[in-house]
């Protein structure tokens, strides 16, 4: 009789630890993906800012513009400018201009979802004599993207830009996510700031 005893409660406390390790397992899981998915957005971050103030070295130059647009009820707004090659890019010995936008594009012919990345599109090509126009994809299945720019002689957000010789102060990314309820947003400054 002791010995059944014994073997039913071996059988609980193992049955237990068993639930409280399969429950940790599934919480690490999950918090793991939902760090990974921030690090892409964090990523995101740092690529755009580093690439856009690399632009007011020659605003002219760079003449970004942005339209918005929509598919339905999802945001799928568009921002183009003017860029040479380098980190911000993501092609660092391309030589020449490239027209960059940013947008999204179907992840596949026959499903709904959309991946946001960068279209580059080389302004000339020395070895065919052709621009070729390459896909760079950042951040798969998103819900969609809304862009809005600070003009400081307005003090306000608009949702265009429009062509022009001027970049705007701020640009605001809102991307809506597949993974979470609340959208990711960021502001960022196209001219340094000192801290």
């Amino acid at each position: 009789m002791e010995i059944m005893l014994a073997v039913a409660i071996l059988g609980m406390m193992s049955v237990a630890i068993f639930r409280f390790v399969q429950s940790n397992m599934i919480a690490l899981k999950l918090s793991s993906d939902t760090d990974a998915a921030d690090a892409q957005y964090d990523g995101l971050h740092d690529l755009l800012t580093a690439e856009w103030q690399s632009l007011t070295q020659s605003p002219l130059r760079a003449n970004m513009v942005g339209e918005p647009f929509k598919l339905g009820d999802r945001e799928r707004d568009e921002i183009k400018w003017k860029s040479t090659a380098g980190p911000g890019l993501l092609t660092r010995y391309a030589p020449g201009d490239f027209t960059v936008v940013l947008r999204l594009q179907p992840g596949n012919e026959k499903g709904s979802r959309l991946d946001l990345g960068f279209s580059r599109k080389a302004q000339q090509d020395s070895d065919t004599g052709e621009a070729r126009e390459t896909w760079v994809p950042l951040i798969k299945n998103v819900n969609s993207l809304e862009i809005s720019y600070f003009d400081a002689n307005a003090n306000n957000w608009l949702p265009r830009w429009p062509l022009g010789g001027r970049l705007p102060l701020l640009v605001k990314i809102t991307v809506g996510r597949t993974d979470s309820a609340v959208p990711w947003e960021t502001i960022i400054p196209l001219r340094r700031t000192p801290y």
